[in-house]
């Protein structure tokens, strides 16, 4: 199998079987996202300690299988991350989706890296650069406590 068929492998199993799907119970901080001209939509639950660690992060949402590859696997390498943690690991991911760059990140072992290279392809399509940043992009904003939703088409 080449590298290109185990991205794609990755992609789809992700995409048929999120992890985290679903909500729980005591979450802290949470936020909205919504990529209108695609229809996914993401709704992030965290559960942070009083060190901003995440104790816990779920999922609520639908959409293609990019958005929900993309949103399974962040929330699998998030949890009992440091904010710091969280905030390298988002820009990492950012900075590989969008300037064909590779992850640096000291954070995560070879197997997760794998999982989010897996992703890089969709660089080559800006529509589906969408898809993989909102989930991404809704984390900040429940990290941050930021009110109103995330909508990929008022980014900057």
């Amino acid at each position: 199998m080449d590298l290109k068929e185990l991205y794609q492998e990755i992609i789809l199993e992700h995409g048929k079987n999120p992890k985290n799907l679903g909500k729980f119970e005591n979450f802290n901080k949470d936020a909205k996202g919504n990529n209108p001209l695609c229809g996914d939509k993401v709704h992030i639950y965290l559960k942070t300690d009083e060190n901003k660690k995440i104790s816990d992060i779920k999922f609520e949402g639908e959409g293609c299988a990019i958005t929900m590859a993309s949103t399974s696997i962040m929330t699998e390498l998030m949890k009992e991350k440091s904010e710091t943690e969280v905030k390298e690991l988002i820009d990492d991911f950012l900075n590989m989706i969008k300037e064909n760059s590779e992850l640096k990140s000291k954070n995560i072992n070879e197997d997760d890296k794998i999982k989010l290279m897996s992703l890089s392809g969709v660089k080559k399509y800006p529509m589906r650069v969408k898809c993989a940043t909102l989930p991404w992009h809704t984390l900040i904003s429940a990290m941050s406590n930021k009110p109103g939703e995330v909508n990929t088409e008022k980014e900057e």
